[in-house]
C-alpha cells in the first residue's frame, strides 16, 4: 500500500494552486504592505544599478508630486480622469461585463462636448453651455456603451473584443474630425482642433478645474448606487450568476444594457472634463490610456469607489513623480515608466496571494502519506 501512495505522490504536481477561504482582513493588508515594500526594494535596486541613490529618487518623486502647490495641482489633474474612468467601469465589472472600452467612451464624450464648445460658445452663456456639454458628453458615452451591451444581451457577443474595437473606431472619428471638418484653419503645421473659448472651459476651484468636484460627487453616488440600491443589488446578482438572476425573475438583458449606459455615460463625462477642464481642445490623446489604467485602479480597489480615490491618487503621484525624476536625475522616461510598472506589478501580484495559496507536493490536505 505504501508503494501505491508513493506512486500517487510522484504523479502529484510539484505545486498546486488552491483558493483561500480562511484569510483575515489583517492578513490581506499585511500581504499588500509587504508587496509595496518589495516593490520599492525592487525598484530601488534598478535605480541603484543606474548609479542613483534610491532614497533620494523616491523622495524626489514624492516631493515633485506633493511637495509644492504646482506639483499638487498637477497630481490632482492626473488623478481626476483616472478616478472618473475607474468609477465608470466599476458597475460593468461588478456585473462581470468586461468593459475594456472606456477609452472610446471617453473620446465619444469628448467629441460631443467639443461640438458644442466649437459651435455654440457664441450662442450661450457659460453655465448653460457647460451644462449642455456635460449632458451631450454623457449621452454620447452612454450610446458608445449601449452598442456592445445590446450585442451582448441579444446575441451573446464577446464584450471584451467588442468594446476594445470600439476604442479604435472612436479614435478614427476623432482623427477624421481633426484632419477634416474641425481642423483649425488658423493653425500652422500639424492639423489641430482650435482651443475652446472661455465660455466652454470649466472654471477652476482651488487652482484645479472643477472636474475634481464632479468626480468626488460621482464617488459618493456610485458607492450608494452599488451598495444600497435595488439596481446595485441586481448588478451583483447578474455578476454572480446570470441563471440565478433569471430564476429570480430579473430581466438580465435590461440590466446589462442599463448598466453599460451608466458606465459609458460616466466615461463620457470624463471626456468632457478632459477637453473642457484640462486640455481646452480635443485630440488623439484626450483619453491618453486612462481607460486602461483605470482597470488597474478598479481591480486593486475591489470595485469599491471610496478605495478608488486612494488608489487613483497613488498612481497619480507615481505618474507626476516619474516626470520629476526625469528632470532632476536625468532618468529616461522609459526607466521611469519601468519603475512605475514594477510597483504596479507587485501591487497586482499580491492580490493573487491574497485569493490563492501555493501547495507544494506533500504539503497539501489531499496528501495523507
Amino acid at each position: 500500500m505504501s508503494s501505491q501512495v508513493k506512486a500517487a505522490a510522484l504523479r502529484e504536481p510539484l505545486v498546486r494552486i488552491a483558493k483561500r477561504t480562511d484569510i483575515s482582513k489583517g492578513q490581506a493588508w499585511a500581504i499588500r504592505a509587504a508587496a509595496i515594500l518589495l516593490a520599492l526594494v525592487a525598484g530601488g535596486l534598478i535605480v541603484l544599478a543606474m548609479g542613483h541613490n534610491p532614497f533620494l529618487v523616491y523622495a524626489d518623486m514624492a516631493g515633485g508630486a506633493l511637495g509644492n502647490k504646482t506639483g499638487l495641482k498637477e497630481t490632482v489633474k492626473i488623478a481626476v480622469p483616472l478616478l472618473g474612468a475607474a468609477l465608470a467601469i466599476a458597475p460593468a465589472f461588478k456585473m462581470k461585463f468586461w468593459n475594456i472600452g472606456a477609452e472610446g467612451q471617453i473620446l465619444a464624450g469628448g467629441i460631443a462636448a467639443t461640438y458644442f464648445a466649437l459651435f455654440w460658445a457664441d450662442k450661450l452663456p457659460q453655465v448653460p453651455l457647460l451644462l449642455l456639454m456635460f449632458l451631450a458628453a454623457a449621452a454620447a458615452g452612454a450610446f458608445w456603451g449601449l452598442i456592445p451591451a445590446v450585442f451582448k444581451a441579444k446575441w451573446g457577443t464577446n464584450e471584451t473584443l467588442f468594446t476594445l474595437m470600439l476604442n479604435y473606431i472612436a479614435l478614427g472619428i476623432e482623427q477624421y474630425l481633426q484632419n477634416g471638418p474641425w481642423k483649425d484653419t488658423k493653425g500652422t503645421g500639424f492639423p489641430i482642433i482650435a482651443q475652446f473659448a472661455k465660455e466652454a472651459r470649466l472654471p477652476k476651484v482651488f487652482g484645479v478645474h472643477a472636474g475634481w468636484i464632479i468626480v468626488l460627487i460621482f464617488v459618493v453616488l456610485m458607492f450608494l448606487y452599488l451598495r444600497y440600491t435595488k439596481q446595485g443589488y441586481e448588478i451583483s446578482v447578474v455578476g454572480e450568476s446570470e441563471p440565478t438572476a433569471r430564476y429570480a425573475g430579473m430581466n438580465v438583458s435590461k440590466i446589462i444594457i442599463r448598466t453599460m449606459c451608466i458606465s459609458g455615460a460616466i466615461a463620457g463625462v470624463v471626456g468632457f472634463m478632459t477637453v473642457s477642464g484640462a486640455d481646452y481642445t480635443l485630440n488623439a490623446n484626450t483619453a491618453g490610456g486612462v481607460g486602461f489604467t483605470a482597470i488597474t485602479v478598479a481591480w486593486l480597489a475591489k470595485l469599491n469607489p471610496i478605495v478608488m480615490v486612494f488608489i487613483a491618487a497613488f498612481l497619480a503621484v507615481l505618474t507626476k513623480g516619474s516626470g520629476t525624476i526625469q528632470t532632476n536625475f536625468g532618468i529616461p522616461k522609459s526607466m521611469a515608466d519601468v519603475l512605475t510598472g514594477i510597483i504596479l506589478f507587485f501591487m497586482l501580484g499580491c492580490e493573487f496571494f491574497i485569493n490563492y495559496r501555493l501547495i507544494f507536493r506533500g504539503k497539501g490536505e489531499a496528501h495523507h502519506g
